[in-house]
């Protein structure tokens, strides 16, 4: 069965009861509804006024529920996962430490590829210049050395959208995309936790301050479905400038949108795993390539 995004918007207490999540109104003690634990991936808090039990907190860190904690902006600024989610942690730890930096450059150059092939493939369906895409896919080489990562990305983000500028804090529709990369940032940082990795050691990111590195890596090729999802959205509300319930609704659902793995679809939360697996039997000497999604 396929896991759960659940999101809560409004003041609540969320408490644990018969290995459900129970959610009340901290006034009235209301019983608003219950999710069994075992059914959820993801926990989203966007409310100031959320109190969670412990006893909760520790079940939902035994079932590797990721608990998304966003900020006054409504932007995820927070996120908890469990310490151990796998039988063999520590000795998938060692194999991952111990990656060389020709291995780790191979992989770096796979995700490249893999996110430059959807970018182009999403910008072929929007009827945007894909021929420098297939020049920019084509000179990635070990480590990206040339940055063709970024040259790309220039010319996406040129064409795939009037009039707008890639910025982290800038104007609409950069908000949704922020939000929507940080839900597929916690989902992917989930399945490295469940796959036995450590999420701060990446193959290509390296910031001492990034918690999530690797997750940033692995994110890469799955963004051009969070951008198809923002680009869907606006064409059928083009008023919405401001990140709506609506919206937020809409893009938690990133976990089941249908995407082409091993050839086969596959909602992305499952295809995240296999990416997470794959990358481990990388680290491990059982496979050559990541397995990534395509459109």
């Amino acid at each position: 069965m396929l896991k759960r995004t659940i999101y809560i918007g409004n003041p609540s207490y969320l408490k644990l009861k018969q290995n459900q999540m129970l959610v009340q109104c901290p006034e009235t003690k209301t019983v608003k509804g219950s999710i069994p634990i075992e059914d959820m991936a993801l926990l989203v808090l966007d409310e100031p006024q959320i109190t969670i039990s412990s006893q909760l907190l520790n079940r939902l860190m035994g079932q590797t529920v990721a608990v998304v904690h966003c900020d006054n902006h409504h932007l995820p600024n927070g996120l908890m996962l469990p310490l151990h989610s796998h039988s063999a942690l520590t000795e998938r730890w060692r194999i991952q430490l111990a990656a060389s930096t020709p291995l780790k450059k191979q992989l770096w150059k796979q995700t490249v590829e893999a996110k430059i092939s959807n970018q182009k493939q999403l910008l072929a369906a929007q009827k945007a210049p894909i021929e420098a895409m297939d020049l920019y896919l084509a000179r990635v080489n070990s480590g990206d050395t040339q940055n063709m990562e970024g040259k790309a990305a220039n010319h996406y983000w040129k064409y795939l959208l009037t009039d707008f500028q890639r910025e982290r804090f800038g104007s609409s529709p950069n908000n949704y995309l922020n939000f929507g990369y940080a839900v597929l940032r916690s989902i992917v940082a989930r399945a490295l936790v469940s796959s036995g990795m450590l999420p701060a050691q990446g193959i290509f990111h390296r910031n001492k301050y990034n918690a999530y590195c690797l997750a940033d890596d692995i994110m890469e090729p799955y963004r051009p479905f969070v951008d198809r999802m923002v680009i869907e959205y606006l064409r059928q509300n083009p008023a919405d400038e401001i990140l709506t319930t609506q919206a937020k609704a809409y893009l938690l659902s990133i976990a089941t949108q249908d995407v082409i793995i091993e050839a086969k679809k596959r909602p992305l939360l499952v295809a995240v795993s296999t990416t997470t697996a794959s990358l481990f039997k990388c680290y491990n000497g059982e496979r050559r390539t990541i397995l990534y999604p395509e459109f």
